[in-house]
């Protein structure tokens, strides 16, 4: 699976110190009109159904609920191609999609075609892989052998 967490999780994220009181938490959940957030602490070792997503410096970045992870597989196969062929190859790179043989089973994109240059390919592939319900992509692309350059002497 190629999705990444922060593919999947909410970016903006209401949260409590572990000394926080009853009253302060009453009022974010009120105020955000949250469900729940997540009392950060030194250590998150219990069971929980939300997770906060933190970066290298431990600061908190999102939080990943059940409902977040289960989003990538709420989509048919149908609805995937439709928005990988009309909206990203058409609307967004503006190429005719019978450039390209694009089929999706299970989630798992598989592309093939003659890409007109190795970037294109390579940038195509990865904005098919953020499309929701894609769970990977296999890239079967016949890329274009690199560009060379020509270095000139000059008398």
């Amino acid at each position: 699976m190629n999705a990444k967490v922060r593919d999947v999780m909410t970016g903006e994220v209401v949260a409590v110190r572990k000394g926080a009181s009853f009253k302060e938490m009453a009022a974010r959940l009120r105020q955000y009109r949250v469900s729940a957030f997540p009392v950060i602490d030194e250590n998150r070792t219990r069971k929980v159904k939300r997770l906060p997503v933190v970066d290298a410096g431990g600061y908190l970045v999102g939080i990943v609920s059940r409902a977040d992870l289960l989003t990538v597989f709420d989509r048919t196969d149908e609805e995937i191609h439709s928005e990988i062929v009309n909206d990203l190859i058409l609307r967004d790179f503006l190429i005719d999609p019978a450039v390209f043989i694009i089929t999706v089973v299970d989630g798992v994109v598989t592309i093939k075609g003659n890409p007109e240059t190795a970037d294109l390919g390579h940038n195509l592939v990865a904005r098919i892989r953020r499309v929701q319900g894609v769970v990977a992509v296999d890239d079967e692309l016949a890329y274009p052998p690199p560009e060379r350059s020509v270095v000139g002497l000059y008398f």
